[in-house]
């Protein structure tokens, strides 16, 4: 991706002061939950935590990335965070809260978008992902981009963290690349595709012109409670994440990966 301007960089830390003015969010375990109905807590999750600076990252690559005007898709969307932080930008959104039926409805629609976002694991409920990418290549122009945040398979820093406190199964519960959790009175599938399971999927409608990943050194949202008192570590941890983030095999290997995809003619 090429390097942010002054302009945007400003942006983002202008809009990364608003949303974090109200400092850290209360510290409580984060449970697996179904990842649409935990959306509307982004803003708490991603904003507010000190670890959840995670998003001034993604927002990095939206102001380097979308131009003024566009119009683009925005999939699961439940919050209000990154929508007006591309109004910042001058790019106007559809947001949509269920990404299968909204992908569908728009289709049906017959608009046409210039880009598409599904920020932080708006994209896990997803059980066919190459009919989603097919789908998506009939709702974006030619050469607009795509850009996907999603949780990776293996995490190492949570592996380790689980591993230490003797929680075997939790330290391995994305290896499978499904998990099922409990939700009221019915289990949901959580979907952890790999890199090269995405990359095959979008082929050959979307080109993967980056990969960077998310939460490398930093650790998992749910180890707020302890590592916020640790500021001067979460900084240095923040900088390790920058400088490797685009690294082979580490970029896989964080809490997330962000993907940066364009469409193509196939």
């Amino acid at each position: 991706m090429k390097a942010t301007s002054f302009r945007s960089k400003a942006m983002v830390d202008a809009s990364w002061k608003n949303a974090s003015h109200r400092g850290p969010a209360p510290a409580k375990n984060q449970p697996i939950v179904e990842f649409e109905n935990l959306a509307w807590r982004y803003d708490d999750l991603f904003s507010r935590s000190r670890i959840g600076t995670q998003r001034e990252i993604v927002w990095e690559v939206l102001a380097d990335i979308f131009r003024p005007g566009d119009a683009i898709l925005v999939l699961n969307c439940r919050t209000r965070e990154d929508e007006n932080f591309l109004a910042l930008l001058d790019v106007s959104i559809v947001a949509r809260d269920a990404v299968e039926e909204a992908i569908h409805a728009d289709l049906r629609s017959g608009k046409t978008f210039d880009g598409a976002l599904a920020n932080f694991s708006g994209l896990h409920s997803i059980t066919d992902f190459h009919q989603t990418a097919r789908d998506l290549a009939c709702l974006v122009t030619m050469g607009a981009p795509l850009i996907i945040c999603i949780s990776t398979r293996f995490c190492l820093s949570e592996t380790l963290w689980f591993l230490l406190h003797g929680k075997y199964r939790d330290a391995f519960r994305r290896s499978s690349g499904i998990a099922t959790v409990t939700l009221g009175d019915r289990d949901v599938k959580i979907h952890y595709p790999t890199l090269r399971e995405l990359r095959k999927s979008f082929s050959p409608s979307f080109l993967m012109r980056s990969c960077a990943g998310i939460g490398v050194a930093v650790p998992p949202l749910y180890l707020e409670p302890i590592f916020r008192r640790y500021p001067r570590v979460l900084s240095l941890l923040r900088l390790i994440d920058r400088r490797v983030s685009h690294l082979p095999f580490l970029r896989t290997i964080g809490d997330h990966m962000l993907l940066y995809f364009e469409r193509v003619e196939r």
